[in-house]
This record gives structure tokens, C-alpha cells and sequence, in this order.
């Protein structure tokens, strides 16, 4: 598959013109490439940390087929945060999630970053409103602490056409709250969690330990 040889000096020089801070580096799945994209992945890391050292890079990441060596390559890269989510339960991983993508690659995915790097932050994220039981999601918390994954965001799944699942509820602002508690709870450093949480959402603020700021909203209103 072809790949632009250009585009990590390329990304780098924006990250150093918009004077970022922090950066969420992503991609579409490349199983086209031997390696999954991941010497491509350090590459544009290591681009960026020359022009900008003092920026902080995530690397949300496809799981390279759980290939080792190729999770390790990015890992090595001088990231701050390697981040591969499990998105759904183990039960609804094959009606939402690529028929390519599984629950446990997921999981050995995140164990391998952080095997390797124990000083690297290893994140993951959970849709809700997909037909999981709360019994579920504490199963899946569950897993990726084992998984030694210290950041956790929670968020609504919304519908994006009629072609893809539907919702099947609306989780109350209360209900994340709780399952934000449960979450600390268990060992988390973080656990992001509202309607509107993305994977990426206020990434650079997720050590502040006040929900990305939500919880400072809600005081504030």
C-alpha cells in the first residue's frame, strides 16, 4: 500500500506552527502494509518530538492484528500515551466492531504497550447505549485494568446513518457519573465519562482528575 513519504515532516511542522501541546495521532486500519502502518506511526512520532520535544504525542492506534513487534514498534517511538479502544462488551464486539477486530486482541494489544513500557499511559474507550448490561461493562472494566490500562473514557453511542445499529438507550449524565466512580474504584488514573466523551475528548486534560473539566462545569452551573 502506498504511504506518503512526506507526511511526517509534514505533521510535524504543523504541530510546531499551531504550537500544540498535545497531539492525538490516528489512523485508519492498514492491513494493506506488512507492518500495519506502524513504522509510518513512529516515524511521525519521531518528527514530531524533534521540532516540538516538550509535546505530548497519543498514539490511537489499529491493533496491527495483534501483531507484537509491530504494537512494540510504536511503543518505542517516544509516545506519552498509546491508546487502542475495545469500544463495545465481549458479547457485542462482532454485531459493532470490524469482524476483523476482537475483544481479546484488543486486550493483548494493551498489554503488550504497557509490558513494554510500563512508564507509557495506556488508554482504551467504551460506547454505551448498544444493549450492554451493567454487569457487562463492569466485566469490561474489569479486563482492561487487568490489561494494565490506566485511562478509561465512557460515551454515548449516537447512530450515524440508518445503516448502522441502532441505539438502544440513552444513558442518563447520573449513570456516568457512576460508572466514573466504579471505575476509580477499580484503579484507573482516569475514567472520562459523559454523554458527549469521545476517545480523543480533552485527551491533553485527562490527568487533571476532574473529568476532562466536566466535573468543574457542573459545579460552576
Amino acid at each position: 500500500g502506498w504511504l506518503d513519504p512526506e507526511e511526517p515532516e509534514n505533521a510535524a511542522r504543523t504541530v510546531e506552527l499551531m504550537k500544540l501541546r498535545y497531539v492525538v495521532l490516528t489512523s485508519v486500519d492498514r492491513d494493506d502494509l506488512a507492518d500495519g502502518g506502524a513504522a509510518h506511526y513512529a516515524a511521525c512520532v519521531r518528527a514530531i518530538k524533534r521540532r516540538s520535544p516538550h509535546t505530548a504525542v497519543e498514539a490511537l492506534t489499529p491493533d496491527f492484528q495483534g501483531v507484537r513487534a509491530d504494537v512494540e514498534t510504536v511503543v518505542d517511538s517516544g509516545i506519552e500515551v498509546f491508546a487502542q479502544n475495545v469500544e463495545t462488551v465481549r458479547r457485542l464486539t462482532h454485531p459493532v466492531r470490524d469482524p476483523r477486530a476482537g475483544y481479546e486482541q484488543t486486550l493483548e494489544v494493551l498489554e503488550i504497550a504497557k509490558r513494554r513500557r510500563p512508564e507509557v499511559l495506556t488508554k482504551s474507550s467504551l460506547m454505551l447505549g448498544l444493549g450492554e448490561s451493567d454487569a457487562e461493562i463492569d466485566e469490561t472494566l474489569a479486563d482492561l485494568r487487568t490489561a494494565g490500562v490506566d485511562i478509561v473514557t465512557l460515551g454515548q453511542y449516537l447512530r450515524p446513518t440508518v445503516n448502522h445499529l441502532p441505539v438502544r438507550r440513552f444513558v442518563r449524565p447520573e449513570e456516568f457519573d457512576r460508572y466514573r466512580e466504579r471505575s476509580l474504584a477499580l484503579g484507573f488514573l482516569e475514567c472520562v465519562s459523559g454523554p458527549l466523551v469521545r476517545s480523543s475528548y480533552r485527551a491533553e486534560r485527562a490527568l487533571q482528575r476532574n473529568n476532562a473539566g466536566l466535573d468543574n462545569r457542573r459545579l460552576a452551573t
